[in-house]
């Protein structure tokens, strides 16, 4: 008999009792606005804050409405200029290129490697066009963060990270996010905390936080965040750094702050899952695993593959066989993007040049998300399926 799964990619866990709790208790009081505070409550976002910076380890961490809005605002805190280019991975998502068009900046594409890690070989090509890289540890996968660094300081270049899909992992025992000037998170729905929409910006720089805190839309409120830079800091600053409102409110950061007090806990489940699918992925002829590096502590809330050198018929058969058996593919070799997929070529505001090599590995590129709502025996189920799919057209090839 024929195996069809029945789960649902896009369904996630519910919203912790603790914070279905301390968000009925932020709507009866009426005050969702961060800044709506009575006597000497901090607020929810506030202690939202200093527990994500005690979490990463970072001396100043800025909740926002979103993990896109955390990366432009990176950016003009920064103080970029219109024009000035950006490097940027070639394998991202839009909101990245997204970020650094909307400061208007320039993105530079670096490749992919078959790790579906930024190609630092083409970095050292590329770095003396920028001053800066955006970093995306895309889809949760951590380049040599060591080697990188080196390139940095080699090269003059800033670091900024995109930890849309890390929050969680480390490079030997380092939190992402903490090895650049600023880290970038998100908590939308589908990342590793789930408030709809949100994200933090993380640094230890008391004028990039400054400007961000002021960026974010504090007014002259800044002192009511919860971890705040010195007051001259912010005098120093307050008369050049616009508003562009972006806060988190009460509502968010209370669903929130159960999910960081778990997020540990949770990242171990989703690792359990990936590992049940990557094991059962293994061997299949035609297809490539993405091996991770020792020095990785990945979080697995999805899993790639590669089928590299398949024609884009052979490719859409697969994932018309397993969306026929209930799973859910995605591929970023499509000629035009789909759902969330996009590739460089497809972001035409930002100008390309071809790069061949990261071409075929991005045509290559399968993607499926791994919700904690699926078992383990969940997991292995897909996996048989994919395994048997893959393998059919294959040897029909």
């Amino acid at each position: 008999m024929t195996e069809i799964f029945k789960g649902n990619f896009t369904q996630q866990e519910p919203i912790p009792d603790e914070g279905i709790e301390a968000a009925l208790e932020v709507m009866r009081s009426g005050r969702l606005h961060r800044y709506n505070l009575v006597g000497g409550d901090p607020g929810e976002t506030a202690l939202l804050e200093q527990e994500f910076a005690a979490y990463v380890g970072a001396k100043y961490a800025l909740a926002v409405a979103s993990g896109g809005y955390a990366l432009a605002t990176a950016l003009r805190a920064m103080g970029v200029r219109h024009g000035q280019k950006v490097l940027t991975n070639a394998f991202t998502l839009a909101p990245v290129p997204g970020a650094i068009a909307s400061v208007g900046a320039v993105p530079v594409f670096v490749g992919v490697t078959e790790n579906l890690t930024i190609d630092l070989d083409d970095l050292v090509a590329k770095a003396g066009e920028a001053d800066i890289l955006m970093l995306s540890h895309m889809r949760g996968h951590l380049a040599d963060m060591d080697r990188l660094l080196d390139i940095c300081a080699a090269q003059g270049l800033t670091l900024i990270e995109d930890c849309a899909h890390t929050m969680g992992a480390a490079w030997k025992g380092r939190p992402s996010g903490r090895d650049g000037l600023i880290g970038c998170y998100s908590t939308q729905t589908y990342k590793h905390m789930n408030s709809g929409e949100g994200g933090f910006l993380v640094t230890d720089d008391d004028e990039i936080m400054a400007r961000a805190v002021i960026l974010s839309g504090s007014y002259m409120l800044y002192g009511r965040n919860g971890t705040v830079p010195p007051a001259e800091v912010f005098e120093r600053v307050k008369y050049d750094t616009p508003n562009v409102s972006g806060r988190m409110d009460h509502l968010r950061a209370a669903i929130l702050r159960p999910q960081l007090r778990v997020l540990d806990r949770q990242c171990e489940a989703w690792n359990a899952r990936y590992r049940v699918v990557e094991d059962g992925l293994r061997g299949t002829p035609g297809l490539t695993v993405v091996e991770r590096p020792e020095a990785e502590q990945y979080v697995g809330s999805s899993i790639q593959f590669l089928l590299l050198d398949w024609s884009t018929e052979a490719v859409n058969d697969v994932l018309s066989r397993c969306k026929g058996r209930g799973v859910e593919l995605k591929w970023f070799g499509g000629s035009e993007p789909s759902g969330f997929t996009s590739r460089y070529d497809s972001w035409r505001y930002a100008p390309s040049e071809r790069m061949p090599v990261s071409d075929r590995i991005l045509r290559g590129i399968v993607d499926m998300r791994l919700p904690l709502t699926f078992s383990l025996e969940d997991c292995a189920q897909i996996a048989r399926i994919i395994r048997a799919e893959v393998g059919a057209v294959y040897q029909s090839g």
